[in-house]
């Protein structure tokens, strides 16, 4: 906001000599009032000069589209008044009317700004469709043809401007305006339609809604209601396959299937030959997923494409993953029997769907098993067969797991290359903010590639510049911005370039976490551990051996209850540790545990700002459920995949995430965690490089391998990349 300042004090000034000076026409007494409510409403909009209070419109970075808020919300509507007052045709009613219908619509504004439901970007839209409604209603016309023309927003608030006496055109715009809503808003059309069933246009209404968004039609139609019965009699053709599915007391398993059913590619009677019979029942997934992704290369996009991939997602976790890491002890011929009847593909899928979840063990086994099913056809047949779909997702986990060598080795040298430069491309088309995905597997797989292979590593540096300057050519604002993090973030991993990130992307620091970030209006740090019971005793273990770092040990109390303990230090500047208890049992003791030190950290005004999961990776979402903005430090300890880190910095847009690209473990968490709570107690800033450097040093053979594949901040390529893309404001 520094750069803004010479702007805002501009913008200040004039907000203030426009509402102060004494206007240039005279204003009748009558009407002093109104004209004084108006400039009163003004002001409140921007920040005013000697006021630390910020006003209702935030002004941005451009100052093009300020100055024209800043006209029509000022200059404008001081012309409106003076246009008002001196109309010699308007009566006095007349003139405070439309003074009245101003100051509505410049309140409305503000509050609406304030609220976030109103865009500043439509102010110069709305000021200029109340001046042309003005001109319709002196002339006794109806405003409805400005309200058809304008926003939804606008046209909403002009019905509010001309309501008091009501404008002639009021009832035809507030039918134009629900119809707008409900454009604006598709997602309100069934809670609409509930409470107004009679709607003269339901019909065309629901047919929509059956195509933007099936499953919320399923769930209307599933209800008991005047709603869900008219639903089940709609005559259009996607309609009555919901309905019928909704019927069903298999619906759900239909689901997924919508759209082959409705195209007519698959009947009931296919599903339910296989719907109690789990492998069978995720291979016709498969199988069904591979057939939608060939459409879409010719931009033919299936309903519920994400249905499909979340059952999938569900089944290749609950049957398949849940039992190969479950029998991790297990012999090779035991563990992975149950993959035995899957083909190359339907192997492909469990990678890549369980990404979060899959041991580093079952994930070897999986890929050994894709590799031996190939029967020595080059394994780049395989991402031709899949049709890419999730390729950069299978490659990254290749290279986190140690495998692409493997992979590329097994293909064709020049397909090889081929391979790797469409890995690179093309990310400008499958990003935006609401997915960065495809970018982040880029980046992380970087950050596994340049540990093992330098000539890779310097390969996709090479593609990345090459990419930057293409976008350049092109024109491309997103894709320049795409490819100068993924340059960036590639050069900064050589340790001789000395690059900081921080200042290239223009984010916080990756580098350091200030104490005073970590501490609270008392000089407390808090933080606060998720532990899980668990049948196979892990949880325990690892309760066990975090209480051994404090148990005994002079510089640190111990108090407990039955649900979980607290850990305070009693040398240095205060560290509050609060860890649950890993209770196993019926009806998920440790999630009560979790959910009773919530409620006394909430009733103690304790806001940790350190996490830290400690548990198996199908633990981590519940760990995730939990974290609060206030993070700024995340330590998962293994499970870094793009939904996890996606999660957390949706949470806490700034928060520094440690996690492992493989199995976590005490051996290496204990003495992270002993050295951050280290420099906490020494009232030092957390520095992540010396540390890292240090933490080293410990380790050797096994435990130095596994302390490898822990990624700090500063390396965390694709939790960088979230940040620079996004863009992050550091908090004070």
């Amino acid at each position: 906001m520094n750069k803004l300042l010479p702007f805002l004090l501009i913008i200040a000034a004039s907000v203030a000599k426009a509402q102060t000076a004494a206007p240039l026409y005279s204003i009748d007494r009558s009407r002093v009032l109104f004209h004084e409510n108006i400039d009163k409403e003004q002001k409140k909009l921007f920040i005013q000069p000697g006021s630390h209070v910020r006003g209702y419109i935030p002004l941005s970075k451009d100052e093009a589209f300020n100055a024209q808020v800043r006209f029509a919300m000022l200059d404008k509507v001081d012309e409106l008044q003076q246009s008002i007052e001196l109309d010699t045709l308007l009566k006095d009613n007349e003139k405070i009317k439309y003074l009245k219908g101003l100051e509505i619509m410049t309140r409305q504004i503000g509050l609406g700004t304030r609220s976030r439901s109103f865009s500043a970007a439509l102010a110069p839209e709305t000021v200029n469709a109340y001046a042309a409604a003005l001109e319709l209603d002196r002339e006794n016309k109806g405003i409805d043809p400005v309200v058809r023309d304008a926003h939804y927003w606008a046209g909403k608030i002009l019905v509010d401007c001309f309501s008091y006496p009501e404008n002639k055109g009021i009832p035809a715009s507030k039918s134009i305006l629900q119809v707008k809503y409900l454009q604006l808003y598709p997602e309100r059309t069934m809670p609409f339609l509930k409470t107004n069933f009679s709607y003269p246009t339901r019909d065309s209404l629901i047919a929509a809604e059956a195509r933007r968004d099936p499953r919320k039609v399923y769930d209307y139609a599933a209800a008991n209601d005047a709603l869900a019965r008219y639903i089940r009699i709609h005559p259009d053709p996607v309609v009555k396959v919901i309905a019928e599915m909704a019927s069903s007391r298999s619906g759900q398993l239909y689901f997924p299937f919508i759209d082959d059913i409705y195209r007519g590619k698959m009947t009931f009677d296919e599903i339910d030959k296989v719907k109690n019979n789990d492998l069978e029942y995720y291979k016709l997934m498969v199988k069904t997923r591979m057939q939608h992704t060939s459409r879409m290369l010719s931009k033919d996009t299936p309903m519920e494409r994400k249905a499909l991939v979340e059952r999938m997602d569900n089944k290749a976790r609950q049957y398949f993953i849940s039992k190969i890491n479950g029998l991790h002890s297990a012999s090779d011929a035991v563990r992975f029997k149950i993959l035995e009847p899957l083909a190359p593909h339907e192997l492909y899928y469990l990678c890549v769907l369980g990404e979060d979840e899959i041991y580093t063990s079952s994930y070897r086994g999986v890929f050994r098993r894709i590799i031996q099913r190939l029967k020595g056809v080059p394994t780049d047949s395989l991402f031709m067969t899949m049709n890419f779909d999730y390729f950069r997702k299978f490659i990254k986990m290749a290279a986190a797991y140690n495998e692409l060598d493997t992979l590329l080795k097994l293909m064709p040298d020049s397909n090889a290359t081929v391979l790797m430069k469409s890995f690179m491309f093309g990310l400008e088309k499958t990003t935006d903010m609401n997915n960065v995905e495809d970018a982040v597997d880029v980046a992380d797989a970087y950050s596994s590639i340049f540990e093992k292979n330098k000539v890779l590593a310097a390969n996709m540096l090479e593609e990345a510049r090459w990419n930057y300057d293409r976008a350049q050519r092109n024109g491309d604002p997103n894709g320049q911005k795409v490819y100068f993090i993924e340059k960036t973030l590639f050069e900064s991993a050589d340790a001789n370039a000395n690059i900081d990130l921080s200042k290239a992307l223009g984010i916080p620091p990756v580098y350091t976490v200030d104490y005073n970030r970590l501490a609270d209006s008392s000089g407390r740090i808090i933080q606060q551990v998720f532990f899980y019971g668990d049948d196979d005793k892990d949880g325990q273990m690892s309760y066990a051996n975090f209480m051994g770092m404090f148990r005994g040990k002079a510089d640190w109390s111990i108090t407990e209850n039955a649900d979980f303990v607290t850990i305070k230090n009693t040398k240095g500047k205060p560290v509050w540790i609060f860890a649950n208890k890993p209770l196993y049992g019926e009806d998920d003791p440790d999630t009560k545990a979790q959910e009773k030190l919530r409620a006394y950290l909430d009733k103690e005004g304790l806001e940790p700002t350190i996490f830290i999961h400690r548990g198996h990776s199908y633990h981590v979402k519940s760990s995730l459920g939990q974290i609060t903005p206030s993070a700024r430090i995340v330590i998962l300890g293994s499970c870094g995949g793009y939904n996890n880190l996606n999660d957390v910095l949706t949470i806490s847009s700034d928060a520094h995430i440690i996690s492992s690209k493989q199995i976590g473990t005490r051996t290496v968490n204990e003495p992270i965690l002993n050295a951050i709570n280290t420099n906490l107690r020494n009232g030092q800033n957390i520095e992540w490089m010396p540390m890292w450097n240090e933490l080293s040093k410990l380790f050797s053979g096994e435990a130095k391998e596994r302390f490898d594949d822990y990624i700090p901040p500063y390396k965390n390529l694709g939790a960088i990349f979230i940040k620079a893309y996004r863009g992050v404001e550091e908090e004070e």
